[in-house]
């Protein structure tokens, strides 16, 4: 039985009739840029964050990129925040001029590691970009904390974490801004690029709205520079049919995710911990394995997809090496990318291939533990 790691034209069969209907609606409209659909859907969207204003863009790197500029955030500027993170969490900081600051990640939660802020800070520091990773909520209390104890901007990455919550509350009502995708992977996903910005600051809210189109607070008259970042009306549509449905696809996830707990139990697997502060949503579901290479081969060769998140720490990647960051410097983001796998986990997987993959774990490790004894 083949597994696939992940399965877009499931959910797009279950909504077909609802997706090919509102794409209709935005091609008759003649409205393909901005306009209604993305209104509708940034109002929609900010109120299941808990935010009073969501500012939709092009993708999730453009979100993250516009909610630094509207923070302020540029050259002479540094941002604190992980390495062991989707590469475009520190492209977006380079990109708008500021410096990285690359910190170790805590080893149960995965996220940005409290303890290590102090260190990183220096006279430059004007934000930290927390990354919620995996649909795992960062620690947003001490986080904030230290942000408020000495002038930081918080924006939050919300890309991996739509409908999480931490101490009750969304994620992405926390920070001053934050970033979410709604890239074809995600828990909501569109069908193309896609992304957002929440805010529950009218300044911001209105300074995000210039910048993603040109810096133009009037029409064809740029005040300031900006960029061309908008969300796509046709997205916003296709969004808006699948927005009801996050709370119940997370549910499945979770469900999913409880499965996996239960049936590698008692294997070599380290798996993804829940706790008490969070609701942990499993846009991925990861776990940690001393043979993790070897697993993965043997599931391949089973027909079953995985992935690794992420195989090479942004720090040690060739474009960031400038940085100044080698190899040991990160130990606990380091030993993560050599043992992380990423299992098969969407809404519409069914029960029994979650079995399977399990069971596929298993004999992988009986097979390396026969090698061992011969």
């Amino acid at each position: 039985m083949s597994i696939p790691f992940l399965n877009l034209q499931a959910q797009y069969q279950q909504l077909q009739s609802e997706i090919d209907a509102a794409v209709a609606r935005v091609l008759a409209s003649g409205w393909y840029v901005l306009g209604p659909e993305v209104e509708a859907f940034e109002q929609a969207y900010a109120r299941l964050v808990g935010c009073e204003f969501g500012v939709g863009t092009g993708s999730g790197t453009g979100a993250l990129q516009l909610a630094l500029l509207a923070a302020g955030v540029g050259p002479g500027h540094e941002v604190i925040t992980v390495s062991h993170t989707a590469v475009a969490t520190v492209a977006a900081i380079r990109l708008v001029g500021a410096r990285p600051v690359l910190v170790d990640v805590d080893p149960a939660r995965y996220t940005l590691d409290p303890n290590h802020l102090a260190s990183a800070l220096s006279p430059r520091t004007r934000a930290i970009i927390p990354v919620h990773l995996y649909g795992q909520p960062a620690a947003m209390a001490p986080i904030l904390d230290f942000a408020r104890a000495h002038d930081l901007v918080v924006i939050e990455d919300c890309a991996q974490a739509a409908g999480a919550r931490y101490q009750g509350r969304p994620v992405g009502c926390w920070g001053d801004l934050a970033a979410h995708s709604f890239y074809p992977t995600k828990n909501l996903g569109a069908a193309g690029d896609a992304g957002m910005v929440t805010t529950n600051h009218p300044e911001f809210a209105q300074r995000l709205r210039a910048l993603r189109q040109y810096g133009w607070h009037t029409r064809y008259i740029s005040q300031e520079v900006g960029l061309n970042s908008r969300l796509d009306p046709i997205q916003a549509a296709i969004l808006a049919v699948k927005l009801p449905h996050l709370p119940r696809w997370n549910r499945l996830r979770q469900a999913l995710a409880a499965r996996y707990a239960q049936a590698l139990a008692g294997t070599q697997a380290r798996l993804p911990q829940p706790f008490a502060d969070s609701e942990h949503v499993y846009h991925l579901f990861v776990i940690r394995h001393p043979h993790r290479d070897a697993i993965q081969a043997y599931l391949r060769q089973q027909g079953i997809g995985t992935l690794i998140h992420y195989p090479v720490p942004v720090h040690l990647q060739p474009a960031y090496q400038d940085l100044g960051y080698g190899p040991g410097s990160l130990p606990v983001t380091e030993r993560l990318a050599q043992e992380v796998l990423s299992l098969p986990l969407y809404p519409e997987l069914p029960t029994d291939a979650v079995d399977r993959v399990a069971m596929a774990l298993r004999e992988a490790e009986e097979m390396f533990r026969q090698q061992d004894q011969d």
